[in-house]
């Protein structure tokens, strides 16, 4: 098992760490988000996007991107902490935070096989063509039901805000 640090990358590291993955036949799926506040959601959907493949690639948004997406009262866990959660669980070989309001140019650099995507997405998938365009495929995972970042933030000012 590798160090935390190890699947932590940078943006030119992870491009050259595809490219090695690529060389060794690996099969490389990429899928992104936030990942605020972890919670089961987000555990089963990663977990199913790393069975798409021999790899998976995390692209997580950086704390400015959250921000610009979200709102100003987001991200509620700077995105250090963030990216070492996400690396602590197994289903996780690489995190490669990006600034982009969405990962389409991270994507065309990375260009993976499979672009995972939850169902709540199908409208729209950053990235879609650059990956179709060269081969790769999407899939789209099934959502959660009561799962969500939004839904913890509310529990707890439900049950801590009265106490204010």
């Amino acid at each position: 098992m590798r160090n935390l640090e190890d699947k932590i990358l940078t943006r030119a590291e992870m491009v050259k760490e595809r490219a090695r993955l690529k060389e060794q036949g690996k099969v490389v799926s990429f899928t992104n988000g936030c990942f605020d506040i972890l919670h089961p959601g987000h555990v089963t959907y990663m977990q199913f996007a790393r069975e798409q493949g021999d790899v998976l690639i995390l692209g997580m948004n950086s704390d400015a991107s959250v921000k610009r997406n979200k709102g100003d009262d987001r991200p509620i866990v700077c995105e250090e902490d963030r990216a070492r959660v996400v690396a602590g669980l197994e289903c996780i070989d690489y995190v490669v935070l990006f600034d982009e309001d969405e990962p389409r140019e991270l994507i065309a650099e990375i260009l993976p096989d499979v672009l995972v995507k939850g169902e709540d997405w199908a409208h729209y998938v950053s990235g879609r063509e650059e990956v179709e365009e060269a081969g790769g495929k999407v899939v789209l995972a099934k959502m959660v039901e009561g799962r969500s970042t939004t839904n913890v933030i509310e529990r707890i000012l439900e049950v801590y805000g009265k106490q204010g």
